[in-house]
């Protein structure tokens, strides 16, 4: 059963919402987009917008799922935000614990803070640990996040913003590549995503297309559904493969 509309996940679980903008990454947040949409609808939790909340009453919703269930955490936050309470944050690890059929996707820009998070805690084996990086002067974030032990590291890579040159992929299972949506998006160049590819080839983590997004191979502007995922001329599904590549 496929909740989301995310390609790389199944369903997502936002024990908290809202955020801000902290890097290039954010400029156009679908997120907050979404937020402002929801408010209008008067959904439930989303009476301020995108104001960053905690919500203690979504804490036990992965419980309600029999089938083990693959979550991307906080679609619609950073579940390391600055105002995020360490306590609430050990609620929501304690709801991951005690669902170890379940798989938790967890992805933030807020390196720091999530090192200082588990500097003093363990991560669950069933928590796949990412980091977005979206620039050349974002890569400091994989060296935060290789250090950290996870049993699955990965890299969100999306929007891809420019040629981010030469990666160190040491102890990162799992690239995520894609490019931006919406009216304002910021075009991805084929080669970056080439590039990216290749050394993921060559280092031995998986590799998976997300989409196009709003500008196609050719360069030119269109809808995301118009673009499609096909890069190199197929779809590129691959996900973290332990036996390939060691923590």
């Amino acid at each position: 059963m496929k909740l989301s509309k995310i390609e790389w996940t199944e369903a997502t679980w936002n024990p908290s919402i809202g955020c801000n903008k902290i890097s290039s990454g954010c400029k156009f947040c679908y997120a907050e987009v979404m937020s402002k949409r929801l408010k209008a609808m008067k959904t439930p939790g989303y009476e301020e917008g995108f104001k960053f909340k905690m919500l203690p009453a979504r804490l036990d919703y992965p419980k309600s799922f029999v089938k083990p269930t693959k979550f991307f955490v906080n679609s619609m936050s950073d579940l390391f935000h600055e105002k995020m309470d360490f306590h609430f944050l050990d609620q929501v690890f304690d709801t991951i614990r005690d669902t170890p059929k379940h798989t938790y996707q967890i992805l933030t820009k807020r390196e720091n803070i999530l090192q200082k998070y588990f500097a003093t805690r363990e991560v669950p084996d069933n928590v796949w640990l990412g980091v977005t990086v979206e620039a050349p002067d974002r890569k400091d974030r994989i060296d935060v996040l290789r250090n950290i032990p996870a049993k699955i590291r990965f890299l969100s890579l999306e929007p891809l913003l420019a040629d981010l040159g030469e990666l160190n992929l040491s102890g990162i299972h799992w690239v995520i590549v894609g490019g931006e949506s919406g009216a304002k998006a910021r075009p991805m160049k084929e080669e970056w995503a080439v590039s990216i590819k290749r050394q993921c080839k060559i280092q031995k983590s998986s590799f998976f297309f997300k989409q196009w997004g709003t500008w196609g191979a050719d360069g030119l502007k269109r809808s995301k559904k118009a673009n499609g995922r096909l890069f190199l001329g197929k779809e590129w599904n691959e996900e973290p493969n332990l036996r390939v590549k060691s923590a």
